[in-house]
């Protein structure tokens, strides 16, 4: 409430100034007479739409900035930091007052661009309805066992076989082993 009081204060600022100065247009950027007075700046900058009601949405540009970041200033809404080349969106507050524009400052690397946002009558869009989701089932984890390839919880021929025969050489080494040490031992 305090942000709209101090835009409602630089706003009346402004229109007294702007009486004692020539009148300059909000959509004048980049290649606007210099002579008349009016917002000329280096880069590109826009608001769409140009009225909204309060608690709407705008969308915010600018583009032939030199960094890579411009910063966009109101009263109204919160502070935006757009990404050259990017635009971004910004909520007017929900207690704007209707039937006045508010001025938008468009910030590349110190040079300031301004327009004017005009808060229209209305009722803001209602907020998308959120669905709720489906509670999901709880993960069951890992499956362990005897692992393979083949995606099937069974043993295949082949590696049963190849299985047994490891065994059997398993056994059949142990044994030789075990007499070729008995055999040693009992040697005087």
């Amino acid at each position: 409430m305090r942000a709209i009081r101090t835009a409602s204060a630089a706003l009346l600022t402004t229109a007294a100034v702007a009486l004692s100065a020539p009148a300059a247009s909000a959509d004048d950027g980049p290649g606007a007479d210099p002579g008349t007075g009016r917002n000329i700046t280096s880069f590109g900058f826009s608001v769409t739409p140009r009225t909204v009601a309060p608690g709407g949405t705008v969308t915010l540009t600018s583009d032939g900035c030199e960094v890579p970041s411009v910063t966009v200033t109101s009263g109204i809404f919160d502070t935006v930091t757009l990404t050259e080349g990017r635009p971004g969106t910004a909520t007017v507050d929900i207690d704007a007052k209707a039937g006045t524009e508010y001025e938008i400052a468009f910030d590349c690397k110190g040079e300031r661009g301004t327009t004017t946002l005009t808060v229209g009558h209305g009722t803001a869009p209602p907020p998308a309805p959120v669905t709720p989701h489906p509670p999901q089932p709880p993960h069951k984890g890992v499956k362990a066992g005897f692992g393979g390839s083949t995606g099937s919880d069974a043993l295949g021929t082949a590696e049963l076989a190849a299985g047994g025969a490891l065994i059997a050489a398993a056994a059949g080494t142990a044994v030789v082993l075990t007499r070729r040490r008995g055999r040693a031992g009992g040697r005087p």
